[in-house]
């Protein structure tokens, strides 16, 4: 069990990046979704011990991780936003240089080389080990970030922005393996792509200069504002109008025309705009909106402090 209390960072300014953060996160995977500057990379370092807070603590199975960071270092993969490897070097070399930085040593037996062949077939990327880093796409890059990161069976996994410039393709391929690695450890996502979470996470938090608006679950959060979003095709010289009097929560071109999505708690949508299932993505919009859910939605997917299992 990964525990955070009442953790805050103050930087030089003063800016303040986290206001008070609890979360308690068991085995499996686990989402933190929020915009750029939100506090992510910021939370995700001080848990991964690599930047000390201001206050609070984070505990692992009891454990005071800011007191003596090494704890979690033992048990740590860790994939950051920016990875940075050497182009001149084969995907077997660099992994293998990573691990001999890491003290990471090889089963009783196993040459580094085939100890490293074993990591990229994990990861689906054993037919490019000899392959120079120069020639590899965006996707494979990730793959051998997180190679590195399960060397040594971690019990906790941390990977920050994984999917940032993926292909759909790539996208797809490292969202199996990141299901994967959650069966049997913890797997902390950080991203800003709604589609992640609705993909990976059972339960996720939303964070929003450096505070959490909700932790919740994709199935929580959509019920949420149920019954409460509707959709129609709106003239290019109306939209402005539809804007400034409804919430509008999307607005979409569809073969060139305007599909908005508007979130209405009374039901009363203007004419020609019909029921429409929320989506995750209507849900985190208004969520980052500060209230704008209504009374309903506030029941639900109110700012709680602890995960369920």
């Amino acid at each position: 069990m990964l525990s955070i209390q009442n953790l805050v960072k103050v930087y030089p300014g003063p800016v303040c990046a986290l206001q008070g953060i609890d979360l308690e996160v068991p085995k499996g995977m686990f989402g933190l979704l929020g915009p750029n500057g939100a506090g992510k990379t910021t939370f995700m370092r001080i848990v991964a011990g690599l930047l000390e807070p201001t206050s609070g603590s984070v505990l692992l199975d009891g454990v005071d991780v800011v007191a003596d960071p090494t704890v979690m270092w033992k048990s740590l993969g860790y994939l950051p936003q920016e990875f940075g490897f050497y182009p001149h070097l084969t995907g077997a070399a660099m992994l293998a240089y990573l691990l001999r930085l890491k003290g990471i040593e090889p089963p009783a037996g196993m040459r580094m080389k085939h100890f490293c062949i074993e990591l990229l077939e994990r990861v689906n990327l054993s037919f490019a080990a000899g392959r120079k880093i120069k020639g590899y796409s965006g996707g494979m890059k990730q793959r051998l970030g997180v190679a590195q990161a399960i060397a040594g069976n971690p019990r906790v996994i941390i990977v920050d922005e994984p999917t940032a410039g993926l292909d759909p393709e790539e996208r797809l391929r490292f969202y199996r393996i990141l299901a994967e690695l959650a069966e049997d450890r913890i797997v902390l996502l950080s991203t800003h792509i709604v589609e992640d979470v609705a993909v990976l996470c059972r339960r996720f938090a939303v964070i929003r200069q450096g505070q959490f608006v909700a932790v919740t679950s994709p199935a929580e959060a959509r019920a949420a504002i149920d019954g409460t979003i509707f959709e129609g095709r709106v003239s290019p010289d109306d939209l402005d109008q539809v804007r400034r009097t409804r919430c509008v929560t999307q607005a979409l071109l569809i073969e060139g025309q305007n599909l908005v999505r508007i979130h209405e708690p009374g039901g009363n949508a203007p004419e020609h705009f019909e029921p429409a299932a929320p989506t995750l993505e209507d849900a985190y919009l208004l969520m980052m909106r500060n209230g704008a859910m209504g009374e309903r939605s506030d029941a639900v997917m109110s700012s709680r402090a602890r995960t369920q299992p």
